[in-house]
Protein backbone atom coordinates (compact mmCIF):
# COMPACT_ATOMS: atom_id res chain seq x y z
CA UNK A 1 0.00 0.00 0.00
CA UNK A 2 0.98 3.42 -0.91
CA UNK A 3 0.97 6.00 2.09
CA UNK A 4 -0.39 9.55 0.38
CA UNK A 5 0.82 12.64 2.34
CA UNK A 6 -1.03 15.51 2.34
CA UNK A 7 1.33 18.74 0.54
CA UNK A 8 2.94 20.96 2.85
CA UNK A 9 6.59 21.29 3.95
CA UNK A 10 6.48 19.54 7.64
CA UNK A 11 8.95 20.08 9.68
CA UNK A 12 7.80 17.70 12.30
CA UNK A 13 5.29 14.45 12.81
CA UNK A 14 2.91 13.46 15.71
CA UNK A 15 1.15 10.27 16.00
CA UNK A 16 -1.32 8.64 17.69
CA UNK A 17 -0.67 5.09 18.91
CA UNK A 18 -3.65 2.86 19.52
CA UNK A 19 -5.52 2.18 15.94
CA UNK A 20 -2.81 4.53 14.34
CA UNK A 21 0.58 2.54 14.62
CA UNK A 22 -0.54 -0.54 16.14
CA UNK A 23 -3.87 -2.15 16.03
CA UNK A 24 -4.54 -2.22 19.72
CA UNK A 25 -8.04 -0.90 19.49
CA UNK A 26 -9.91 -4.41 19.33
CA UNK A 27 -8.09 -6.18 22.72
CA UNK A 28 -8.93 -3.00 24.28
CA UNK A 29 -12.43 -3.12 23.60
CA UNK A 30 -12.22 -6.76 24.57
CA UNK A 31 -10.36 -5.52 28.06
CA UNK A 32 -13.04 -2.89 28.62
CA UNK A 33 -16.09 -5.55 27.90
CA UNK A 34 -14.62 -7.37 30.64
CA UNK A 35 -14.37 -4.56 32.75
CA UNK A 36 -17.54 -3.79 32.83
CA UNK A 37 -19.10 -6.84 32.81
CA UNK A 38 -17.39 -7.45 35.92
CA UNK A 39 -18.84 -3.73 36.83
CA UNK A 40 -22.59 -5.43 36.56
CA UNK A 41 -23.16 -4.72 32.76
CA UNK A 42 -25.67 -6.93 31.71
CA UNK A 43 -24.83 -6.54 27.80
CA UNK A 44 -21.79 -6.26 25.65
CA UNK A 45 -20.01 -3.37 25.86
CA UNK A 46 -21.75 -1.32 22.28
CA UNK A 47 -18.48 -0.73 19.97
CA UNK A 48 -19.89 1.97 18.09
CA UNK A 49 -19.84 4.08 21.71
CA UNK A 50 -16.25 2.32 22.71
CA UNK A 51 -14.80 3.62 18.87
CA UNK A 52 -15.86 7.08 19.06
CA UNK A 53 -14.11 7.64 22.52
CA UNK A 54 -11.03 6.61 20.94
CA UNK A 55 -7.87 8.66 22.24
CA UNK A 56 -9.85 9.88 25.04
CA UNK A 57 -7.89 9.69 27.87
CA UNK A 58 -8.60 6.67 29.37
CA UNK A 59 -9.90 7.68 32.93
CA UNK A 60 -12.27 9.81 31.28
CA UNK A 61 -13.44 6.95 29.39
CA UNK A 62 -14.70 5.54 32.03
CA UNK A 63 -16.35 8.13 33.59
CA UNK A 64 -18.33 8.17 30.40
CA UNK A 65 -18.88 4.74 30.04
CA UNK A 66 -20.43 4.77 33.41
CA UNK A 67 -22.29 7.52 33.17
CA UNK A 68 -23.81 6.38 29.38
CA UNK A 69 -24.64 2.78 31.12
CA UNK A 70 -25.32 4.45 34.68
CA UNK A 71 -23.39 1.90 36.37
CA UNK A 72 -22.45 3.23 40.20
CA UNK A 73 -18.23 3.07 39.19
CA UNK A 74 -15.43 4.19 41.00
CA UNK A 75 -13.47 5.44 37.42
CA UNK A 76 -9.98 5.25 39.00
CA UNK A 77 -10.78 1.37 40.16
CA UNK A 78 -12.19 0.27 36.52
CA UNK A 79 -9.39 2.44 35.37
CA UNK A 80 -6.95 0.20 37.08
CA UNK A 81 -8.81 -3.30 36.43
CA UNK A 82 -9.16 -2.29 32.84
CA UNK A 83 -5.66 -1.57 32.20
CA UNK A 84 -4.24 -4.91 34.42
CA UNK A 85 -6.86 -6.94 31.59
CA UNK A 86 -5.57 -4.99 28.88
CA UNK A 87 -2.06 -5.83 29.91
CA UNK A 88 -2.25 -9.40 29.83
CA UNK A 89 -3.27 -9.37 26.28
CA UNK A 90 -1.12 -6.71 25.05
CA UNK A 91 1.42 -8.57 23.38
CA UNK A 92 -1.00 -9.89 20.91
CA UNK A 93 -1.22 -6.45 19.16
CA UNK A 94 -0.57 -6.20 15.03
CA UNK A 95 1.58 -3.31 13.56
CA UNK A 96 -0.03 -1.36 11.12
CA UNK A 97 2.98 -1.91 8.99
CA UNK A 98 2.48 0.98 6.21
CA UNK A 99 2.33 3.92 8.96
CA UNK A 100 5.22 1.74 11.13
CA UNK A 101 6.66 2.19 7.74
CA UNK A 102 6.43 6.13 6.99
CA UNK A 103 7.59 6.52 10.57
CA UNK A 104 10.71 4.57 10.19
CA UNK A 105 11.56 6.20 7.38
CA UNK A 106 10.92 9.55 8.79
CA UNK A 107 12.48 9.23 12.11
CA UNK A 108 15.87 9.11 9.71
CA UNK A 109 15.62 12.96 9.02
CA UNK A 110 12.72 14.60 11.30
CA UNK A 111 11.95 15.12 14.77
CA UNK A 112 8.59 12.22 15.89
CA UNK A 113 6.47 12.45 18.45
CA UNK A 114 3.39 10.33 19.72
CA UNK A 115 0.45 11.81 21.69
CA UNK A 116 -1.99 9.00 22.71
CA UNK A 117 -4.85 8.95 25.49
CA UNK A 118 -3.15 5.96 26.83
CA UNK A 119 -1.69 6.03 30.64
CA UNK A 120 2.21 6.61 30.04
CA UNK A 121 3.24 2.75 31.33
CA UNK A 122 1.46 0.74 28.72
CA UNK A 123 2.34 3.38 25.73
CA UNK A 124 5.70 3.00 26.76
CA UNK A 125 5.35 -0.99 26.58
CA UNK A 126 3.18 -0.91 23.64
CA UNK A 127 6.13 0.92 21.85
CA UNK A 128 8.48 -0.93 23.60
CA UNK A 129 6.66 -4.51 22.22
CA UNK A 130 6.85 -3.25 18.79
CA UNK A 131 10.09 -2.02 18.47
CA UNK A 132 8.86 1.17 18.09
CA UNK A 133 10.27 3.20 20.67
CA UNK A 134 13.55 4.60 19.70
CA UNK A 135 11.32 6.22 16.86
CA UNK A 136 9.81 8.89 18.90
CA UNK A 137 11.68 11.88 20.90
CA UNK A 138 8.59 12.93 22.81
CA UNK A 139 6.05 11.13 23.88
CA UNK A 140 3.10 13.19 24.93
CA UNK A 141 0.11 11.13 27.43
CA UNK A 142 -3.11 12.57 29.33
CA UNK A 143 -0.44 12.77 32.83
CA UNK A 144 1.23 15.91 31.08
CA UNK A 145 -1.33 18.05 30.42
CA UNK A 146 -4.63 19.67 31.94
CA UNK A 147 -7.49 18.65 29.05
CA UNK A 148 -6.94 15.54 26.79
CA UNK A 149 -7.99 14.87 22.96
CA UNK A 150 -10.36 16.19 21.48
CA UNK A 151 -8.78 19.39 23.31
CA UNK A 152 -5.52 20.80 21.52
CA UNK A 153 -3.26 20.60 24.42
CA UNK A 154 -2.11 17.24 23.87
CA UNK A 155 -0.60 18.12 20.05
CA UNK A 156 0.62 21.66 21.17
CA UNK A 157 2.77 20.07 24.03
CA UNK A 158 4.20 17.58 21.53
CA UNK A 159 4.84 20.09 19.10
CA UNK A 160 6.32 23.06 21.62
CA UNK A 161 8.73 19.74 23.00
CA UNK A 162 9.76 18.68 19.32
CA UNK A 163 9.88 22.65 18.66
CA UNK A 164 8.18 22.62 15.87
CA UNK A 165 5.79 25.31 14.81
CA UNK A 166 2.03 23.71 14.52
CA UNK A 167 1.23 24.41 11.29
CA UNK A 168 4.19 23.13 9.96
CA UNK A 169 3.19 19.51 12.13
CA UNK A 170 1.60 16.20 10.25
CA UNK A 171 -0.59 14.60 12.72
CA UNK A 172 -1.44 10.53 12.21
CA UNK A 173 -4.52 9.90 14.08
CA UNK A 174 -7.12 6.77 13.26
CA UNK A 175 -9.90 8.50 15.95
CA UNK A 176 -12.57 11.10 15.70
CA UNK A 177 -11.10 13.02 19.07
CA UNK A 178 -7.84 12.95 17.90
CA UNK A 179 -8.51 14.39 14.30
CA UNK A 180 -10.65 17.08 16.02
CA UNK A 181 -7.60 17.73 18.92
CA UNK A 182 -5.16 18.08 15.97
CA UNK A 183 -7.49 20.35 13.96
CA UNK A 184 -7.75 22.62 16.97
CA UNK A 185 -4.03 22.86 16.77
CA UNK A 186 -3.77 23.69 13.38
CA UNK A 187 -2.40 21.03 12.41
CA UNK A 188 -2.80 18.81 9.16
CA UNK A 189 -4.20 15.63 9.74
CA UNK A 190 -3.52 12.19 7.82
CA UNK A 191 -6.62 10.34 8.96
CA UNK A 192 -5.54 6.27 9.62
CA UNK A 193 -9.03 4.82 8.78
CA UNK A 194 -9.60 2.10 11.18
CA UNK A 195 -12.43 1.17 12.35
CA UNK A 196 -13.35 3.84 14.53
CA UNK A 197 -13.41 6.78 11.64
CA UNK A 198 -14.58 4.37 9.59
CA UNK A 199 -18.08 3.38 11.40
CA UNK A 200 -18.25 7.52 13.06
CA UNK A 201 -17.99 8.27 9.11
CA UNK A 202 -15.23 11.07 10.44
CA UNK A 203 -13.39 10.32 7.25
CA UNK A 204 -16.34 12.51 5.39
CA UNK A 205 -15.68 15.50 7.39
CA UNK A 206 -12.45 17.35 6.80
CA UNK A 207 -11.59 21.20 7.32
CA UNK A 208 -7.79 20.48 6.77
CA UNK A 209 -5.88 18.26 4.55
CA UNK A 210 -7.15 14.62 5.19
CA UNK A 211 -5.52 11.36 3.11
CA UNK A 212 -7.20 7.93 4.37
CA UNK A 213 -4.86 4.75 4.76
CA UNK A 214 -6.59 1.45 4.91
CA UNK A 215 -4.97 -1.49 5.95
CA UNK A 216 -2.94 -3.54 8.44
CA UNK A 217 -0.07 -5.44 8.60
CA UNK A 218 2.06 -8.18 9.76
CA UNK A 219 1.43 -9.56 13.48
CA UNK A 220 4.38 -9.07 15.77
CA UNK A 221 4.57 -10.28 19.52
CA UNK A 222 6.01 -9.96 23.08
CA UNK A 223 6.92 -11.65 25.72
CA UNK A 224 3.85 -14.54 25.97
Amino acid sequence: MKLEIPPGEFAGYIFDLDGTLVDTMPLHYRAWNETLRRAGLREDLNEDIFYSLGGVPTRRVAELLGQHYRLPLNPERIFEEKEVLFSGIQHEAQLIMPVVEFARKMAKTHPLAIASGGPRPIVRRTLELGGLASLFRVVVTPEDVARGKPAPDMFLLAARRLGVAPERCLVLEDAEPGVQAARAAGMTVLLVASRGLAKTGASRESSRDITEVRGLGSAWSGPN
